[in-house]
């Protein structure tokens, strides 16, 4: 009979060290998913300056007269290769690769009055600003811009800011603007 209770103690040992481990052990499931991104922007390129410098009057007789361009860079980082199809909301033309990230860039700011393709100065009059991807094609402000396909290693992204006479009488002075940018990647 003491073998008998001592089995039932070994028993009830081992069914106590079950429970215990049963209560100080678990199961973590895990999931998640491996992807690739288009690029990030590097931080230098969140908040610039551009100084356009001072522009003559006699320049800018008439409406429609160009100011000397100034380019702009935003600089990309992190670009891997990826496939991409994105139509072109205006022209509806469809920009498509098997490899190359394709990314649009939307510009919003305050529209010129007198031309609202361009971005309205503040602190001079008859004056606005243009902004031109690296081709010169007009970037129309508060829109997505064509989507552009991404090579690899290509880190960086140019446009221009031009000033531009407007049909509002002309008026020397200091101006500035400000521009917002969004990188849409699809």
């Amino acid at each position: 009979m003491a073998a008998m209770a001592g089995g039932l103690n070994i028993a009830s040992v081992r069914a106590d060290e079950t429970r215990v481990q049963d209560e100080m052990s678990g199961t973590l499931e895990v999931y998640g998913s491996l992807t690739e991104s288009a690029c990030r922007l590097e931080m230098e390129s969140l908040h610039q300056t551009i100084e356009l410098g001072n522009t003559d009057s006699a320049k800018l007789l008439h409406p429609g007269d160009r100011a000397t361009p100034v380019t702009f860079k935003l600089m990309l980082k992190e670009c891997v290769r990826g496939r991409s199809a994105v139509r072109d909301p205006r022209t509806g033309a469809l920009t498509w690769s098997s490899m190359q990230p394709a990314v649009s860039v939307y510009f919003s700011g305050n529209s010129d009055a007198d031309v609202p393709e361009y971005v309205q100065v503040k602190g001079t009059g008859g004056l606005a600003l243009r902004l031109s991807d690296s081709h010169g094609r007009l970037l129309p402000l508060n829109q997505r811009a064509i989507p552009l396909l991404l090579s690899p290693g290509q880190d960086q992204l140019s446009w221009t800011v031009t000033p531009v006479r407007t049909p509002a009488p002309l008026k020397a002075g200091a101006y500035h603007a400000s521009v917002d940018f969004r990188m849409i990647y699809d």
